[in-house]
């Protein structure tokens, strides 16, 4: 490599340095998604950005989906996927094959690649540690006949014990969280992986709450990239339609996030290799930051 490369290498680690110190010791909830989880490249550059993350002081949370794995599985098994509102449709016998898929397949992956790449990983549902506490959600959208659609064995976040989360933390431990939750009366709950990061980085008081997604970002009416976005232009956009499908429950969840605590939401093109440390160590990033 010659002098200029590692000048320009040198330069890279010095501009990192503010931002490094910024956020030493501060919380940063990432839920992992879309393509990352998938390419190779991708999630190879997705763990070496975690573990350096956690090098450099900071905590990572890592909340994952895992829609396409378990719309994959259910194909594999007879059962065709369904969606309302960018949530799965999910009865009693399906809710069983997402918690195996989730929870002992995907998870476990995510943790061994964290290892494999020099951190110390640990896997958790909901339900360990009395995490995540769901009720049934409320019906969504209409069916032909203009009726409210019961979506089944799905839930939203009822109210969420961090405690579990803050010991690995102090250990050094990165927690890998799957978002399978539980109910007071010990039903089993698929939620919205983007609902879980949100409460998780709410009930952790967290600095950051970055979602990865399979776009560049928030896009306006032109299918262009909003890169800085206020919580009320954002909600204007709701009402004036270019958010749909699955970025809805993306975009509720961020706008939840930093009404109760989280000081900044970026919702990031995980399809860049290293869009992680783009983001965070770079004054441009590569998605939509909201404020």
């Amino acid at each position: 490599m010659d002098r200029d490369s590692l000048i320009k290498r040198a330069q890279s680690l010095t501009e990192a340095l503010p931002y490094i110190r910024e956020f030493s010791g501060k919380t940063l909830v990432i839920k992992f998604g879309g393509s990352a989880m998938i390419e190779e490249n991708l999630k190879d550059s997705f763990a070496l950005d975690v573990v350096l993350l956690k090098y450099v002081g900071m905590n990572p949370v890592i909340v994952h989906g895992g829609g396409p794995e378990i719309s994959l599985w259910l194909e594999r098994l007879g059962k065709k996927s369904r969606f309302v509102n960018g949530l799965r449709v999910t009865d009693p016998e399906s809710m069983k094959i997402i918690e195996m898929v989730l929870v002992g397949l995907i998870n476990k992956e995510i943790v061994n690649l964290l290892n494999q790449h020099g951190g110390q990983a640990v896997g958790l549902s909901g339900k360990d540690g009395k995490l995540i506490i769901a009720r049934k959600i409320s019906p969504q959208g209409s069916d032909d006949k203009g009726e409210r659609i019961d979506l089944g064995m799905v839930g939203e976040v009822e109210s969420v014990n961090p405690r579990i989360v803050e010991v690995l933390d102090e250990g050094r431990f990165i927690p890998v969280i799957s978002p399978v939750a539980v109910s007071s009366k010990g039903e089993t709950f698929n939620v919205n992986a983007d609902m879980v990061a949100d409460h998780i980085a709410c009930a952790l008081k967290a600095e950051k709450l970055i979602v990865m997604t399979d776009v560049a970002g928030v896009l306006d009416g032109n299918s262009e990239l909003i890169p800085t976005l206020s919580g009320e232009k954002a909600r204007e956009l709701f009402s004036s339609g270019p958010i749909k499908g699955g970025m809805m429950p993306k975009l509720s969840s961020c706008l939840h996030a930093l009404e109760n605590g989280v000081k900044k939401v970026h919702i990031i093109d995980g399809r860049i290799s290293h869009s992680l440390l783009l983001e965070i160590f770079t004054d441009t990033g590569v998605g939509t930051v909201i404020l």
